[in-house]
């Protein structure tokens, strides 16, 4: 078993926001339960992780009992669940030292957002010599407003500012900024049919 899922974020946390009707794959817990289904089959490792911002006070608190799994997805026994506070699932957890130590080298990584946590865990995982396959239709996203936006900005006011970045062109960019350098792009379905090519 050299191969392993990390699902990022996938969590309660996100649906409790206003900001989630803007989001590009709402049905993305059905996504990645394809994913999880297709790994356990293949006998590869699955890892959840969630994102905690302790004391903060928003849905990232775990005291507002938020930072939880989306109901749709049921863990294993003997899949760890790690809680992180950085944007990618490596420099506040020890996900590294269990991957190293089930001679994990190969990633495949998926969740919630697309740009942030997912992408910068495979960036990091890639520059840590592992293999990533950045699984695009299980991720999601927001919009994201401009940099010069006002801050505490309605769902409404970001979404009528020409200047806000749509959900769709961050993951093309997400796509183009990791292809070739830092993962291999794939679709649920592509892994399915490999999976069933190899069967």
């Amino acid at each position: 078993m050299n191969r392993a899922l990390i699902v990022i974020d996938v969590q309660e946390s996100f649906r409790a926001r206003p900001l989630w009707e803007t989001i590009s794959n709402p049905k993305i817990a059905d996504q990645v339960d394809r994913l999880v289904r297709l790994a356990r089959r293949a006998g590869d490792l699955v890892v959840w992780v969630l994102h905690s911002e302790p004391g903060s006070g928003g849905v990232f608190d775990p005291a507002l009992g938020h930072v939880r799994l989306m109901a749709e997805l049921r863990p294993e026994e003997g899949e760890p669940l790690l809680h992180k506070t950085s944007h990618n699932a490596f420099t506040t957890t020890n996900l590294q030292q269990y991957l190293t130590e089930h001679g994990v080298r190969e990633l495949t990584v998926c969740g919630i957002r697309t740009e942030q946590c997912v992408e910068t865990t495979a960036r990091v995982a890639g520059d840590f010599g592992y293999q990533v396959t950045f699984v695009i239709d299980a991720t999601a996203t927001n919009p994201i407003p401009h940099p010069d936006a006002p801050a505490g900005q309605s769902v409404a006011e970001l979404l009528a500012d020409p200047r806000t970045l749509s959900a769709e062109e961050v993951v093309r960019r997400t796509e183009y900024a990791l292809a070739g350098r830092f993962a291999t792009i794939a679709t649920v379905g592509q892994l399915e049919a490999a999976a069933e090519a190899r069967a």
